[in-house]
């Protein structure tokens, strides 16, 4: 399974960073070996914490999505890239106002920070995940950010997993806003150390004891590596084993999926 000799003992962590979509799901399909994993993180009472660049949906979506797997996960374990985008700009800008491009997850996490929508003179253009983008919506952020709004993307995936192949995701979705525009988006999600180190603070545990586990390396490990996390990937989502070596950083373990973690497991 492993690039390098090494050994990363779960038994020994604290607290587990999870990614969910080609880790946990692929669409509305459970991955092998996650109702094992889960199983073993609460006989375990280890802390763990699901953190997501899926910006459309809300924590309590996930939440009950994975009851519909079978999957026994309280709301807390959920931690977005809508509601980390939602917090930097009520950090930034309290009482600001977005024109927003997303779904559900995404906007009510801007409400509950006290942002309002505006699609006149807005502060800034957020943009997420989403089934509602047209070249009517484009056209109009556009025309936004040229009129002064400042461009935020909830995450910097361009794809993510489906059922039946990828989807484009946020930075794919975003770039012809700035290509037409000729600014670059500030992204939130993962790997911004500011969603890592939330993440840390509601898991109450130091980097040190904890592990990273993701599907992408450009996002999830980079994410891990640089927030001072183990990291483990997973060859379960977008990333195959052979793309690896086409990066400057690997990864500490590299697992078929989740159901290979639970117990002491070496590379």
């Amino acid at each position: 399974m492993s690039l390098t000799p090494c050994k990363v003992d779960f038994n020994e962590k604290k607290g587990f960073i999870c990614d969910m979509d080609g880790v946990i799901y692929h669409g509305n399909r459970i991955l092998p070996g996650v109702a094992e994993f889960i199983r073993w993180l609460h006989d375990e009472d280890k802390e763990f914490l699901f953190l997501t660049n899926n910006s459309g949906y809300t924590p309590r979506e996930l939440q009950q999505k994975l009851a519909r797997m079978g999957l026994d996960v309280s709301e807390e374990h959920f931690y977005t890239s809508a509601l980390a985008t939602a917090a930097f700009l009520k950090e930034q800008a309290p009482g600001c106002s977005v024109f927003a491009i997303g779904e559900a997850g995404l906007l009510n996490a801007l409400y509950d920070a006290g942002i309002t929508m505006n699609d006149v003179n807005p502060d800034y253009v957020v943009v997420g995940e989403g089934r509602s983008y047209s070249l009517d919506t484009l056209t109009k952020a556009t025309n936004l950010v040229m009129a002064g709004a400042k461009l935020i993307g909830a995450n910097s995936d361009v794809s993510g997993p489906i059922e039946n192949g990828i989807a484009p995701a946020t930075r794919a979705l975003i770039s012809p806003i700035e290509m037409t525009c000729g600014k670059q988006a500030y992204f939130v999600g993962k790997p911004n150390p500011l969603m890592m180190r939330t993440g840390l603070r509601i898991l109450g545990v130091h980097s040190a004891d904890a592990v990273m586990i993701g599907d992408r390396m450009d996002t999830d490990m980079v994410a891990g590596i640089e927030t001072g996390l183990d990291t483990a990937l997973v060859l379960s989502g977008v990333t195959r084993r052979e793309d690896i070596g086409k990066f400057p950083y690997r990864p500490r373990l590299v697992l078929d999926g989740v159901g290979d973690i639970p117990g002491p497991a070496e590379q």
